[in-house]
């Protein structure tokens, strides 16, 4: 199971704080996905260093630019 979490068109520092937050409440065995308008390159580092496993997938919404991240627990 997965929960949406839509941060695009937020103001900076608040799409990073809130996926924090709902990574923080994220249950074992639920994936997070994440909306954004630009790719986040600042969250890999601290999703890695906290041990979630991410993918990411660039896409097309209406003509604008958006990305798809899913976020999970490793292991």
């Amino acid at each position: 199971m997965s929960i949406l979490l839509d941060v695009r068109g937020l103001p900076p520092c608040e799409p990073f704080e809130r996926t924090l937050a709902a990574l923080d409440e994220l249950p074992a065995g639920e994936t997070l996905e994440v909306l954004i308008h630009r790719e986040p390159f600042p969250l890999y580092e601290l999703l890695r260093e906290r041990g979630f496993a991410w993918q990411v997938a660039r896409e097309d919404f209406s003509g604008y630019e958006q990305f798809r991240i899913c976020i999970s627990r490793q292991g």
